[in-house]
């Protein structure tokens, strides 16, 4: 969530910072720890689709945790548990909950990437190691980030085997039914207030990314509650990451950002945005199988057409979804000639604790994160919060 005023300043060489990327070449695997890594597992294939590929745990000779590898087209997603009260998995998710603990970053030179990323003043957790079985070679690295959440920078290219050494092909009961979904767009982070300038910071000099939207309380608000974003991003685009931060609001109360990092205990990711070719038969399918999605009041729809222009998908269709639309930033809508829009909806809350979710988006030639969209979004989910005596 989140873009700018400023999108074409923002993105112009002279705005981004003089010192040398890191290459990451785009999201690899994002892990999650778990209070039950089998059962986050199954959910996830059977409510939204994903295939469950791999296991590592006691079967495998692995007797600390258990963890299944999940994929869906380019979307890697891997849930880890542990098997005794006192690792620090446990330790984990009994001050955080569920929730993401690893931002997966793909390299071509870990060596080089950890280098250049400690030179820089990153807190390095685990030096460039090399593991190897029958099918190849992998090599990884580990740096800390916000709150408790890390990087790893992995290169897989001389691996061929069903995710890493160390775990098996996992034999699943029924073959996954995709739900359309195929790749990262973004992740956000949550930070907590007055934190902003310091990881905005950070993805600069550590990694040499620059920020790609930028918005402040005036983009972002409500009656109640305010935010702050930056979205922090690489020269290509493969990675975006929307920073956000509490602001304060003319409503003085407490806005969403500030309820994940009380519920969550620190900085963590808030969602994973992930892309879909065609948002109207995936959502379908998802609303089929039960997945919780956030409500969109009717009259949202009333102005649309105003506002966005043309579009292809029939405007009905997407009431009686929830999905909701935005044109890019920047654009004047047309009624007749169809102007570059996105498509988007999120989820409830994923667990019990409201903390991370997913959100579902469809870019129609949008590079921007639904700005037009923020007082709807953010109505919805203050009166979630109501619901739980949070606002």
């Amino acid at each position: 969530m989140g873009s700018s005023t400023t999108s074409s300043a923002s993105t112009s060489p002279a705005h981004r910072p003089a010192i040398p990327e890191i290459p990451v070449l785009g999201f690899d695997v994002v892990e999650f720890w778990v209070g039950n890594a089998k059962q986050a597992a199954h959910y996830y294939h059977h409510a939204f689709g994903f295939d469950i590929v791999a296991y590592q745990g006691p079967e495998t000779g692995h007797r600390q945790t258990s963890s299944y590898m999940l994929r869906q087209q380019d979307i890697c997603l891997r849930f880890t548990s542990a098997l005794s009260p006192d690792h620090p998995v446990s330790e984990h998710v009994k001050a955080h909950g569920d929730g993401v603990k690893d931002i997966g970053f793909r390299i071509a030179d870990v060596q080089e990437a950890y280098a250049m990323a400690t030179d820089r003043g990153a807190k390095g957790l685990c030096a460039p190691s090399t593991e190897q079985d029958a099918h190849g070679s992998l090599t990884k690295a580990t740096i800390a980030t916000y709150g408790q959440t890390t990087h790893t920078f992995v290169n897989r290219q001389n691996y061929s085997g069903a995710f890493e050494p160390g775990f098996t092909p996992y034999q699943q009961a029924t073959p996954a039914r995709p739900t359309g979904l195929v790749r990262v767009d973004h992740v956000v982070g949550n930070l907590g207030q007055g934190e902003l300038p310091q990881w905005v910071d950070f993805y600069e000099t550590v990694f040499g990314f620059f920020v790609f939207r930028d918005y402040d309380e005036t983009d972002i608000s409500t009656d109640y509650s305010a935010l702050i974003s930056k979205v922090m991003a690489n020269a290509s685009l493969t990675i975006k990451m929307p920073l956000n931060a509490p602001a304060q609001s003319k409503g003085g109360k407490k806005s969403q950002i500030q309820e994940f990092v009380d519920y969550y205990g620190c900085p963590g990711v808030q969602h994973l945005a992930l892309i879909t070719s065609n948002i109207v038969e995936t959502v379908a399918e998802l609303r089929h199988r039960n997945v919780e999605l956030m409500a969109v009041p009717k009259n949202y729809y009333a102005h649309v057409e105003e506002r966005v222009g043309a579009i292809l998908e029939p405007l009905d269709r997407l009431a009686e979804l929830g999905i909701i639309v935005d044109l890019e930033e920047g654009e004047e809508p047309d009624s007749e000639a169809v102007q570059d829009y996105m498509l988007q909806i999120f989820t409830l809350p994923l667990q019990d604790r409201p903390t991370f979710f997913f959100e579902i988006i469809q870019r129609a030639g949008a590079t921007g994160f639904g700005k037009g969209n923020f007082k709807a979004l953010f109505e919805a989910i203050e009166r979630d919060q109501a619901k739980r005596g949070n606002l």
